[in-house]
């Protein structure tokens, strides 16, 4: 277990600057063979595209870490290992699964878009089309990943359409004040 905390602290700093750019505290690591070969954060609001999230981004660095060493992709990515600071969504545990990933640690709970038992189990599900299943750790330091995004809930997303912002809340005694 000592083992997945070290490494998810390091996935937790690249949440932490995922926030600092703006983005959905998400950060993971690519570790292979005791090494970390690939990190990632999201990248969503920066480059404009829902795809980039910190799993994806990683994936794409794990492809040009492999390219440039001349390793088998196929082979590297069944032997890796995933550290991400939330439980990877629908969309990222399916490409995980397409590449053959065998093992995802992950820290809290995606109770509105996750892949992995929250919301569907696209890591286990009998989905022969998709690649194999992967096993999960869930839970490693997942009080420090909700409080990263609570942070980030705090405040307004910037890059939020003007009508899709939510309304801010009138306290009453504001409504009162208006009255008199």
């Amino acid at each position: 277990m000592e083992e997945h905390i070290n490494w998810m602290s390091k996935a937790m700093v690249y949440a932490e600057e995922a926030l600092e750019r703006g983005e959905v505290p998400v950060g993971c690591i690519f570790v292979y063979e005791d090494q970390e070969i690939a990190t990632g954060g999201n990248r969503v609001n920066e480059t404009k595209n829902a795809t980039c999230h910190a799993e994806i981004v990683a994936i794409e660095k794990v492809r040009e870490w492999c390219s440039l060493r001349k390793k088998d992709q196929q082979d590297v990515f069944r032997a890796l290992t995933l550290y991400v600071t939330v439980e990877p969504c629908v969309m990222c545990a399916g490409a995980l699964r397409q590449i053959g990933v065998p093992l995802v640690v992950y820290g809290c709970s995606n109770e509105r878009f996750g892949g992995c038992g929250s919301v569907l189990n696209i890591a286990a599900d009998q989905l022969s089309s998709l690649g194999p299943s992967f096993d999960v750790i869930k839970g490693v330091l997942a009080e420090e990943a909700v409080q990263l995004l609570k942070q980030f809930y705090k405040g307004e997303n910037p890059n939020v359409p003007e009508d899709k912002r939510k309304p801010k809340q009138i306290s009453i005694l504001n409504k009162q004040e208006t009255r008199l």
